[in-house]
């Protein structure tokens, strides 16, 4: 995808379709904020997963790195919904929600 501001901000539109789909499809896992949290809750993804990257070398993909991706996403999604209003994210909601961001994520590539 392109750098810069116009691949930042495709970017970020994707990874807020992503969460409200993953939303949708998962129980523990709702959006009462709207759009505003969602558009929040995918920089807020995005950070924590460059950071992990950055710090550790781990990459969070649910599919694409194994058990290991798929628990760290679920982290992810975890400290998301603590830090995003609007967003609430159980524990089991974030297993299920990295097991549906992985299958979401196959279909629309972030």
């Amino acid at each position: 995808m392109n750098k810069g501001i116009g691949g930042l901000i495709i970017r970020i539109i994707l990874g807020a379709i992503v969460v409200a789909i993953t939303a949708f499809f998962t129980p523990g896992f709702s959006n009462t904020g709207g759009i505003w949290s969602l558009v929040i809750a995918a920089i807020v993804i995005g950070v924590l997963e460059y950071l992990l990257v950055a710090f550790t070398g781990l990459s969070a993909s649910p599919f694409g790195k194994g058990i290991a991706g798929f628990i760290l996403t679920a982290v992810i999604l975890y400290v998301t919904g603590m830090l995003v209003n609007g967003l609430d994210i159980s524990i089991v909601g974030a297993l299920i929600g990295a097991a549906v961001m992985g299958i979401v994520e196959m279909i629309i590539p972030n």
